[in-house]
């Protein structure tokens, strides 16, 4: 069932597509509070003097730079399946406080810091991906999490998280080791839409003690009123039912048939975890 609805988020993509071909609305993933500090997100992003892609180039800054941002400005820019306000923003470089203007695209969606070093969610690009089995191209968001001391990067994943109808929230946590083996912590990135039917991504990625990051398998869930569901959820080791050095994938699925009768589908994956990468058992 999971394969089907992934094609008819498809399809609902499109017809939203097809209703705003004349108008471009910003992801709320991108949505930045004026006089609050934020964090560059992309490698060396482009500062402009216009918030214009084609305005002038006037610096760059680095992943992890911190900048306020001044102002959001009206102009929008979208590129793939992410749309977001250009801002104007200040900054320390050389002893100097600078300001410019930067596209929004290239602004962490959440950051945190733990430990010592700093920890940023974003989102670089979009690419398509075909359904084979549908036989059709759909856009998919690829997002990523980064970890840096200071202006060095450690390391980073990256991980599928839907299109552009799924970026109007998002969240980065950060969560206990969950008792699994050599693990620090672990991150938790979520994206979301508003409406009915429009994934929900949540992924879970492992902060391990040689500071080096894996991604689990990336949960979704979806909803539309009381017609289907499709829910997806870890039991991790310090969870009721939880089993050492391992996490149990949970999924359930409800679908009303023509006869408004719920049919229910559960099941479960477990992976053994060893303290460096996982395996199906």
């Amino acid at each position: 069932m999971k394969t089907a609805l992934i094609f008819l988020f498809f399809c609902i993509a499109q017809a939203f597509s097809a209703q705003e071909e004349e108008s471009v609305y910003a992801n709320g993933v991108f949505n930045f509070e004026e006089n609050k500090p934020q964090k560059i997100f992309t490698a060396w992003a482009r500062i402009r003097q216009s918030p214009d892609v084609k305005g002038r180039v006037s610096d760059s800054l680095q992943s992890n730079q911190q900048v306020l941002v001044l102002h959001k400005e009206d102009v929008l820019l979208k590129l793939g399946e992410r749309a977001a306000n250009w801002y104007k923003i200040s900054y320390q470089k050389d002893n100097q406080t600078k300001e410019g203007y930067i596209w929004g695209g290239n602004l962490a969606a959440g950051y945190r810091n733990k430990n010592g070093l700093d920890f940023l969610f974003g989102l670089s690009k979009t690419v398509d991906k075909k359904d084979k089995q549908f036989n059709q191209v759909y856009p998919q968001n690829i997002a990523g999490v980064k970890v840096l001391e200071g202006n060095r990067l450690i390391d980073e994943v990256s991980f599928d998280t839907g299109s552009g109808e799924s970026l109007s929230y998002a969240a980065f946590t950060v969560e206990s080791d969950h008792k699994l083996k050599d693990v620090e912590f672990t991150l938790k990135a979520t994206v979301s839409g508003e409406a009915c039917g429009i994934a929900g991504y949540d992924q879970y990625i492992l902060f391990r003690k040689d500071q080096k990051l894996t991604a689990l398998p990336q949960l979704m869930n979806v909803g539309d009123a009381d017609v289907y569901y499709h829910s997806e959820k870890f039991i991790f080791p310090n969870d009721k039912g939880g089993i050492p050095n391992a996490f149990i994938l949970k999924m359930e699925e409800m679908e009303r048939d023509d006869k408004d009768r719920e049919k229910k589908k559960n099941s479960s994956k477990t992976y053994l975890w060893d303290g460096n990468s996982y395996r199906l058992k």
